[in-house]
């Protein structure tokens, strides 16, 4: 089968495409062929190992302190089920499934728990939106659902609108009843428009020295913490999707502070995915979707990932 191997650290150039044997399903576990996948802003952060301030030793223990200890990267798939391992329940050979993985499905095939992050495939996204309703959606959702409570009429503004997590922030806050702003560059304003959000120009200094609120701000964009605190009510909450080590320390001062700073993690289990179907199929959140590129372009999708400028997700069809 085909695997795109990180074997060290750097550019998008690291990554290459090479053949391996095709894994078998152990106890527990399903055997998946992936059909689409794509390369997150996670995945890029990883490969490179470009983390938060105050995060690079952290994150080389968690993903190898001089290489990638999990040389094959992906964090979300649309598949099929191949075939069971001995104990494993729940799903079929055939069925189409949605899932999130900790690495391992930039391939064709990838063996997952079948208790873990794995559902079936939402019948009204596309092979190639299904591949990209994880990562960002339960981000949102998580973020905006869990780790604060979005309230029907509160101002949210989010940080990176066109991204795979803001696009779906947008959705899911609309969904909830938000009045919603993103600050974005030129060419995503048609499509923040489109998702329900009133599009603002990206220069966040500039918006400061305005007289407009917010009661949330969602950065996925890891803008200076004063210049984001400007941007709430006196009382509002900001929430760190890409938080670093002070962002993380910040929250024990929340009880000292009317406005509250908030961290925390994408949500990553069945439950979460679960939630997330129901909000695709009542017609609340879909996928955004740059372009797609065949599984042999994936290098071009790093860079794409890197650039800063893609428009929801990249998708890798594994396909052909």
């Amino acid at each position: 089968m085909r695997a795109a191997i990180c074997r060290d650290y750097g550019g998008p150039g690291v990554v290459r495409i090479e053949d391996r044997p095709v894994p078998v399903a152990g106890r527990g576990q399903v055997l998946v062929r992936v059909l689409a996948t794509t390369v997150s802003a996670g995945d890029a952060r990883i490969r490179a190992m470009r983390m938060p301030p105050g995060m690079g030793l952290l994150g080389r223990a968690m993903f190898g302190l001089r290489r990638p200890r999990q040389p094959v990267l992906g964090a979300e798939f649309c598949g099929r089920v191949e075939a069971l391992g001995p104990g494993a329940t729940g799903f079929a050979p055939g069925d189409l499934v949605v899932g999130m993985a900790r690495g391992g499905v930039h391939a064709d095939y990838a063996v997952l728990p079948a208790n873990g992050p794995l559902i079936p495939k939402p019948e009204t996204l596309s092979l190639h939106e299904a591949a990209a309703m994880a990562f960002g959606g339960t981000t949102a959702l998580t973020f905006l659902c869990g780790v604060t409570q979005l309230r029907a009429g509160e101002r949210l503004l989010v940080i990176g609108g066109a991204g795979a997590v803001g696009s779906a922030a947008v959705q899911i806050g609309r969904a909830l009843g938000a009045e919603v702003a993103a600050l974005t560059r030129p060419g995503n304003t048609t499509l923040l428009a489109a998702l329900g959000a009133e599009p603002l120009p990206f220069h966040p200094a500039a918006l400061t020295r305005e007289a407009r609120r917010w009661d949330v701000v969602l950065d996925t964009m890891d803008l200076p913490r004063r210049t984001a605190r400007a941007l709430l009510e006196p009382d509002g909450r900001l929430l760190m999707v890409a938080a670093g080590l002070g962002d993380m320390l910040s929250p024990l001062g929340n009880a000292l502070r009317r406005q509250k700073l908030h961290v925390g993690m994408a949500g990553e289990t069945r439950a979460d995915l679960e939630a997330l179907a129901d909000v695709v199929a009542r017609g609340q959140f879909r996928p955004v979707i740059d372009r797609v590129l065949p599984f042999d372009s994936i290098a071009e999708a790093h860079a794409i990932a890197d650039s800063g400028t893609k428009r929801g997700s990249v998708v890798l069809d594994l396909t052909g």
